[in-house]
């Protein structure tokens, strides 16, 4: 219960559920069973894994869920592209973030929490109808609210991943030498979503305004560990959460060109795998260390690491995975020269992508669909210095990416940009790299304005061509990443 809950005088009367009709208009003619079927795939295409059902339809369709957690946000968004969530009958987020039924009557127009049920564990959706809640849950539930706070501070680029409440105040206390609680399932979940909301801000935004931040929920994090939880259960989390927070992190280092300190945080991702036996956290820490490794110049650790991810990811049963680590080292292959590997790594990256997502795929893989593997492709065809075939995959990759990627979406359209420019179609480079400009005060990427920065140097012999001139003085009117 909140502070506010406590000194209220006067309840907030309950109010009647307004349904939803716009949601069920989309459901069209399909039961709600269908429709949550056709829910789950859509999931399943992005790498999200939601436990959606009937009842969880009829929920929404009745009110009750005036707006969904941000799971299922890009699910539905991805369902029905172009819309925001007010088209699709949703309250804006900001009228209902952090409202919470506070009788057991005033069920009707709650915030969804995050919870996605897909992280590891037995998960136990939130209904304030079930009297089996949890306090642990319901503490979750609680602290979500606050990790809302502390990652958005803004709209556009305006993003922080500032200290997490649970987690902060773990590692205040250590740091004070004061005692630490034993970590709880609470801290588990707490955990887990920071590095989804990692991710999701990445997503739209790029690395840059995050990193300043990040590495202050990272020490917390291990702070939690060194507490050490009384389930082992627990602890295993614990350590996964762990290790996925300092991958993130460390992504977040890589993306904004400090190579060193993301090469430091993959291996401390790795050393936590390696402790507690979790091959699947070992796989995306080796998988994270082959796309570091090739962008630092070092393709033959690009090649090894990869290896080494497949080898240890095999038996995990994800062919999207496995697909993602082929690309790894197709990128490593492409940056030794070697067309004829590259070229094989690449046919076995787009076969194993073909046979399509399931259950076994990792939740961190949802930025891995179609366009991702069309970008990265371009990546390889550019540095083998094949510019036409570059600029056809970074075209295609930009065309099928989900508006929800916004950082993608500048990334493929810069590689666009630069490889019309190799190429000797100065025009053409300079409209994709006008529209990778407009994207900017969305996305802070020192990559995408690398890129960029090669691009408008390739493009100055070439003032005269038809925009050319345009980009070039826009471009330099920009202000750099500190």
């Amino acid at each position: 219960m909140t502070s506010s809950e406590l000194t209220s005088s006067q309840p907030t009367p309950p109010r009647p559920p307004r349904p939803n009709l716009v949601f069920r208009q989309l459901r069209g003619q399909r039961s709600p069973a269908e429709f949550a079927a056709a829910v789950r795939r859509a999931a399943r295409e992005i790498g999200e894994r939601v436990s959606c059902d009937a009842r969880y339809i009829g929920r929404v369709e009745a009110g009750e869920i005036r707006c969904p957690n941000y799971a299922y946000e890009r699910v539905f968004l991805h369902m029905f592209p172009g819309r925001t969530l007010t088209d699709l009958g949703f309250a804006p987020r900001s009228s209902v973030r952090g409202r919470r039924a506070r009788t057991t009557g005033e069920t009707q127009g709650a915030y969804e929490p995050y919870e996605t049920q897909n992280s590891p564990g037995p998960q136990v959706p939130y209904d304030p109808h079930e009297h089996h809640e949890s306090h642990a849950l319901h503490e979750n539930y609680e602290e979500s609210d606050v990790l809302r706070r502390a990652f958005m501070t803004g709209g556009g680029a305006t993003v922080a991943a500032a200290s997490l409440s649970p987690i902060g105040l773990a590692f205040d206390a250590a740091a004070a030498g004061r005692p630490v609680r034993r970590p709880g399932t609470h801290d588990a979940y707490a955990l887990e979503e920071a590095v989804r909301r990692i991710r999701l801000l990445d997503d739209r935004h790029g690395a840059d305004g995050l990193y300043r931040r990040a590495s202050e929920p990272l020490r917390a994090a291990y702070a939690l560990l060194d507490a050490g939880a009384t389930r082992q259960t627990t602890a295993d989390r614990l350590h996964s959460g762990a290790g996925e927070l300092a991958i993130s992190v460390g992504w977040l280092a890589h993306d904004s060109g400090r190579f060193d300190d993301a090469r430091s945080h993959y291996a401390e991702a790795l050393a936590t795998a390696r402790m507690t036996g979790d091959d699947a956290l070992e796989a995306h820490a080796f998988c994270n260390t082959a796309f570091l490794a090739r962008d630092a110049g070092r393709p033959r650790e690009a090649v090894r690491a990869a290896q080494a991810a497949q080898r240890v990811a095999r038996p995990l049963g994800s062919a999207r995975l496995m697909s993602l680590l082929a690309l790894r080292e197709a990128g490593g292959w492409a940056g030794l020269a070697d067309r004829t590997a590259c070229e094989q790594a690449l046919v076995r990256a787009q076969t194993l992508f073909e046979r399509g997502p399931s259950d076994a795929d990792p939740e961190w893989m949802s930025f891995y669909g179609e366009a991702e593997l069309e970008g990265l492709e371009a990546q390889c065809w550019s540095t083998l210095g094949d510019w036409p075939r570059a600029a056809r995959h970074a075209r295609r990759a930009a065309q099928l990416q989900n508006p929800h990627f916004t950082r993608n979406i500048a990334l493929y359209t810069a590689e666009l940009a630069d490889d019309l420019a190799r190429g000797g179609r100065p025009d053409e480079a300079a409209a994709a790299g006008m529209r990778v400009l407009d994207l900017l005060d969305q996305v802070q990427s020192s990559r995408v304005q690398t890129m960029l920065a090669g691009t408008a140097r390739v493009l100055l012999p070439h003032r005269r061509a038809s925009g050319v001139s345009g980009f070039l003085e826009r471009h330099a009117s920009q202000p750099r990443t500190a």
